[in-house]
């Protein structure tokens, strides 16, 4: 099936980021380049592996239905997206595959029906399509760095409390929910 083929080639991509979150929000919130549990404890990391901030950022900008287009300083993660999560070697953790798969799911509506429908005939590769996805993926998780990036210079920054990053995430989906109702009543 087209869809299986195009979640294998997606996942088998390693999307970019811009590379000023590399310093100011990667390295700060994960223990970046590995490290045990406990040091990521002892060091005050939220996040363990690099895309899991990612991951989050992408949520971000999904939820709010904004992307936004990245620079020309671009960096990796380092890591093809079929292996995030799938690490359960910390103790405590458990690997969360499905997590690709949702996020995946998220983006196929992206894709145009009448793309979708040249694919299955052959007028289109398959790496357009995947391109695409990535591209769309980058610009969701892009809008969420930024909305990190803006919170992080408040005064108060919340993501140094024990749920900043939780709390971050209801208050931007409560916001989101009030939109929705305004727009509704008029």
């Amino acid at each position: 099936m087209v869809t299986e083929k195009l979640f294998d080639l997606w996942g088998k991509k390693n999307p970019a980021f811009e590379k000023h979150f590399k310093e100011t929000l990667i390295k700060q919130y994960t223990e970046y380049g590995g490290g045990s549990a406990e040091s990521m404890f002892n060091n005050g990391k939220i996040f363990g592996a690099g895309y899991e901030i990612y991951i989050y950022a992408f949520f971000l900008g999904l939820y709010a239905n904004k992307r936004r287009e990245l620079s020309d300083e671009r960096d990796k993660l380092g890591q093809p997206i079929e292996y995030w999560g799938n690490l359960e070697t910390r103790k405590g953790r458990k690997g969360y595959p499905k997590l690709r798969e949702y996020m995946f799911v998220s983006l196929i509506p992206e894709i145009a029906d009448g793309d979708l429908i040249a694919l299955e005939k052959g007028e289109i590769q398959i790496k357009k399509i995947v391109r695409y996805l990535i591209d769309v993926m980058e610009e969701y998780a892009n809008y969420g760095f930024y909305q990190i990036k803006n919170k992080t210079t408040e005064k108060d920054n919340p993501f140094y409390r024990p749920t900043g990053f939780l709390d971050f995430i209801l208050d931007t989906n409560k916001s989101s929910d009030k939109q929705e109702e305004i727009i509704e009543d008029l």
